[in-house]
C-alpha cells in the first residue's frame, strides 16, 4: 500500500528516536496480522504514544490509522498530516460518526489503534476502559489486539516538562489478539481486555532497563513500585477536578 504521508512521517519519527538516541524494545510484534483488520488498544501515559503503538505494527508492514480527539486536526501543522495518515477524528459531541467512520475502516482491512482509557493516566497504571474498543471489534468481526508501553512517560507526559535528553529505552508490547464474538457481553470482555493489560504492564516494567536516578527522578514510575507519581486514587481526582475546571471554563452556547 502506497501511503505518500504516513511512510515519510515514520521515516522523519525514526530519525528523531535515532538522534534522541532512544533504545527501543518491541515485544510480541507477531501478534499484529499482516493482513486484515485489527484494532490496538493501548495504555496511555504520554502524549507520543500513538507514534510508538503504531511503532509496535511496522515488523508487520501495517499503519495505524488512530482515533484521537477532533481538535487536532483544526492545526494548520497537525491536521494536514493526520488527514494524510487517515486517522480518525473523534468529537465527543457527535461520536456516532467516527464510529462509523473506524468500522469501516476495519471492514475494509485496516488496523485502528484506540486508547480505551481515553485520557493520559497519571499514575502511569491502566485506568479504567471505555468499552467502545470491544463493541467496534464486535461489528467489524475482528480481534482486539493488547498494547502496553512504557518509558514514553519520561519524554512527554500531563503534567511535566519535555525531557528530549539522550538515552532514554522505550518498551512496546503487543499482546496476543483477543477474540469478541458478536453475541459476547461487551463489558465482560472489556474487563479481561484490561486485566490482560495490566498484567502486561507489570511484565514490561519488570523488564525495563533503566530506573530512577534518584528521588528527584521517581516520578515517572507508581507508587506502589517506589515512585512518586499520584496513586490511580488520586489520578482520578485531579482527572476530575480538571475536567469540572475545563467545564465552567468553556464559553457559554
Amino acid at each position: 500500500m502506497v501511503e505518500p504521508v504516513y511512510s515519510p512521517v515514520v521515516a522523519l519519527a525514526k530519525g528523531g528516536f535515532a538522534a534522541l538516541g532512544l533504545s527501543i524494545d518491541i515485544q510480541g510484534a507477531h501478534n499484529v496480522p499482516e493482513s486484515g483488520g485489527a484494532i490496538i488498544a493501548s495504555n496511555h501515559i504520554g502524549y507520543l504514544d500513538f507514534i510508538f503503538a503504531g511503532l509496535g505494527a511496522r515488523p508487520s508492514k501495517r499503519f495505524v490509522r488512530f482515533m484521537a480527539k477532533e481538535s487536532i486536526w483544526h492545526s494548520p501543522v497537525a491536521g494536514p498530516l493526520m488527514r494524510g495518515m487517515k486517522h480518525i477524528p473523534v468529537d465527543r459531541d457527535a461520536g456516532a460518526e467516527s464510529f462509523r467512520v473506524a468500522l469501516n475502516a476495519l471492514r475494509a482491512g485496516e488496523i485502528v489503534g484506540i486508547f480505551p482509557e481515553a485520557t493520559i493516566s497519571r499514575s502511569f497504571e491502566i485506568k479504567d476502559f471505555k468499552v467502545g474498543a470491544v463493541r467496534l471489534a464486535q461489528q467489524a468481526g475482528v480481534p482486539v489486539i493488547p498494547c502496553v508501553l512504557w518509558g514514553t512517560q519520561r519524554i512527554m507526559t500531563k503534567g511535566r516538562p519535555r525531557d528530549i535528553s539522550r538515552g532514554k529505552a522505550i518498551s512496546i508490547t503487543m499482546g496476543a489478539p483477543i477474540s469478541v464474538g458478536r453475541g459476547d457481553d461487551a463489558e465482560v470482555i472489556g474487563n479481561q481486555l484490561h486485566a490482560t493489560m495490566a498484567g502486561m504492564l507489570e511484565d514490561t516494567i519488570a523488564r525495563y532497563p533503566q530506573h530512577p536516578a534518584g528521588p528527584d527522578d521517581s516520578w515517572w514510575m507508581p507508587q506502589r513500585l517506589g515512585g512518586t507519581a499520584p496513586t490511580l486514587a488520586e489520578a482520578t481526582r485531579m482527572d476530575r477536578r480538571e475536567a469540572i475546571d475545563r467545564a465552567r471554563q468553556a464559553p457559554s452556547p
